[in-house]
């Protein structure tokens, strides 16, 4: 019996196909910040890629923006909704403060939109869920902007741990600690806006790339505990970013926590702006049965003819901010545009977003564990 083949596309889906193909994907923005600034600096190199549109309550800021990325002034409002009925575009790039994250979401995918939404996803794990429920209802794709799992040497865990490299992971450490690092723009000192502060800034970002080469296992449990000890007062310390606004400074400066996981699993997470320690570090180990391994540099530690063996790779092509920045922005444009795999749905955005909420709930009671569902 001849082997049975997959039937071509008709040449009426071919034509279809070739003409999404050649049309451009218009993108628009939410928020006109630093972060808007650079999806804006790799979307615009794209030849497959308009910008069209900017939404953001500084007039003058979003002008600025405008002019820069060559965005119609005639296309820029204070007032997103406006910009979504009056642009209609194809995709938003979500970039304002965590505080707005859901509602400008939920709107631009209302609106007929596919979503880039900044990191953390939410607030919380409920506006998060409300985000996908809105995905879902307008079948509108939405994915989170997680750059470290793009980067070349978390490729390369990943693909070793799913080969089975490290048999099963027991045990993930991560770390996101700087030794004099509050933010002295935006809002990332006030609560309210953000949600919290490093863990929901920086060690979100460590947090999501174990997590993701671990294998994204489901989050059942979390402790934590948060200490302000700097941030709320005024500092003569030099520092990389002095005179932060030390009056509305309300989060933490440091952040510990313990996720469990339903495999068995158990991660620890450490973040800080303000820690004392000799310097920066963003990492993260992983310890398994058969392996362990670092995060940067890229490592594997195991057994070998009897012996403990080191491996390293040799090359990983090009690894850098910029290389694996622009490879998110790429893969949302591929995924949205060209119905191809998103490497950041929003679901793995629903279980950090999760794995943050817990951490801060058991802060809130005493560090008493919580039940993640």
């Amino acid at each position: 019996m001849p082997a049975r083949t997959s039937p071509s596309p008709s040449p009426r889906k071919k034509s279809a196909q070739a003409a999404k193909s050649a049309k451009k994907f218009r993108v628009a923005f939410i928020g006109a910040g630093g972060i808007a600034n650079t999806h804006m600096n790799f979307l615009e190199k794209m030849s497959d890629i308009e910008l069209v549109g900017l939404s953001d309550v500084n007039e003058k800021g979003m002008a600025e923006k405008a002019q820069k990325h060559n965005i119609d002034a005639a296309n820029c409002f204070t007032d997103w909704k406006t910009m979504l009925a009056k642009v209609q575009p194809d995709g938003v790039s979500v970039c304002t403060p965590n505080g707005l994250h859901a509602q400008a979401t939920i709107d631009a995918l209302s609106a007929g939109a596919h979503v880039l939404v900044e990191k953390p996803m939410a607030m919380n794990a409920r506006e998060a869920q409300a985000m996908i429920d809105a995905a879902k209802k307008n079948a509108k794709k939405l994915v989170i902007a997680f750059q470290y799992r793009y980067a070349p040497k978390t490729e390369y865990l990943r693909k070793a741990v799913a080969d089975g490299a490290f048999g099963k992971i027991l045990y993930a450490r991560v770390h996101a600690l700087r030794r004099r690092g509050i933010p002295n723009w935006g809002v990332f000192g006030r609560k309210e806006l953000q949600g919290g502060g490093p863990m929901i800034d920086i060690g979100v970002h460590a947090m999501e790339m174990a997590h993701f080469t671990m294998g994204s296992p489901k989050p059942v449990a979390a402790v934590g505990s948060t200490f302000t000890y700097l941030g709320d007062r005024k500092s003569d310390v030099k520092s990389m970013w002095p005179n932060w606004d030390h009056k509305t400074y309300n989060v933490e400066d440091l952040a510990v926590g313990q996720i469990r996981f339903d495999n068995g699993a158990v991660m620890s997470v450490e973040a800080s702006f303000v820690a004392h320690i000799p310097t920066d570090v963003f990492n993260f180990w992983l310890m398994g049965e058969k392996a362990g391994a670092q995060w940067s540099p890229p490592m594997i530690y195991t057994d070998r003819h009897g012996h403990m063996v080191d491996e390293q790779p040799s090359y990983l092509g090009v690894d850098d901010f910029n290389s694996y920045f622009g490879a998110k922005m790429r893969n949302w444009v591929e995924h949205c545009h060209y119905d191809k795999p998103t490497m950041a749905p929003a679901e793995h955005g629903l279980m950090v977003q999760k794995m943050l909420d817990g951490i801060y709930e058991s802060a809130e009671k005493g560090g008493r564990e919580v039940k993640i569902a």
